[in-house]
């Protein structure tokens, strides 16, 4: 479902750069204004240390869950996501370039440190069960599912168990409604992302295809 060209990646990685570059910046602009004290006096203070825990569960965890599983439908579980995927994801939505009401009035007043602060902590979220359905998966839907996944390389980029990793999101044990939409979104071109890649990837799905792959990634065991 997503290709991984270089140029894609090393995009990604040099913007995660500029935003972990960040704390270093800002130390280096207040160092100055630090060492001006009465008599040449060092009056350093040392920056106060972010609670990201805390303020995950005051900004976040009311929609993404405490744990960061979701129990709404089209609210993405971030459980297990990598960092620089929670990193970039925040920069569209602060940017305007993804587009999602309630998303984008929180990003817009992160800065770059929040937007690391923030996917660091998610980043350490580690992947949660999808609590246990009422009935078993539909054994012909999830072979066709995993062939679909197979034909349009999903396994190839988002990994053998779909779990993601770096850019890539982990979608194994995503809310199904959320990957339909997304899955439509990426076919008509409305979602947006960092590259063309999941774009171009989708697009080449039939429409009458996509619940089905929805279907086979929500129920994958993933690990």
């Amino acid at each position: 479902m997503r290709t991984r060209p270089a140029a894609a990646l090393g995009s990604c990685v040099a913007a995660f750069a500029l935003l972990a570059a960040v704390p270093v910046v800002q130390a280096q602009q207040t160092a100055p204004a630090a060492r001006a004290g009465a008599g040449g006096n060092v009056a350093a203070a040392k920056p106060q240390a972010v609670d990201w825990a805390q303020r995950f569960a005051a900004q976040c965890a009311a929609c993404h869950g405490a744990n960061g599983r979701s129990e709404q439908p089209l609210t993405p579980v971030l459980a297990g996501q990598p960092s620089l995927y929670a990193a970039t994801q925040l920069f569209l939505f602060r940017e305007g370039r993804r587009n999602n009401e309630a998303m984008t009035a929180v990003a817009k007043t992160l800065s770059d440190a929040d937007l690391r602060g923030f996917s660091d902590f998610i980043g350490t979220l580690p992947p949660v069960a999808a609590p246990p359905a009422a009935t078993p998966p539909d054994a012909t839907r999830m072979a066709q599912g995993r062939a679909l996944a197979d034909q349009h390389k999903c396994l190839f980029c988002h990994g053998a168990a779909l779990e993601g990793g770096q850019q890539v999101p982990r979608i194994a044990g995503q809310h199904e409604d959320y990957l339909k939409d997304s899955l439509r979104g990426f076919h008509s071109g409305q979602r947006p992302g960092y590259t063309q890649a999941m774009t171009a990837a989708v697009s080449q799905i039939p429409p009458a295809d996509l619940d089905l792959l929805a279907y086979f990634v929500a129920r994958i065991p993933g690990r």
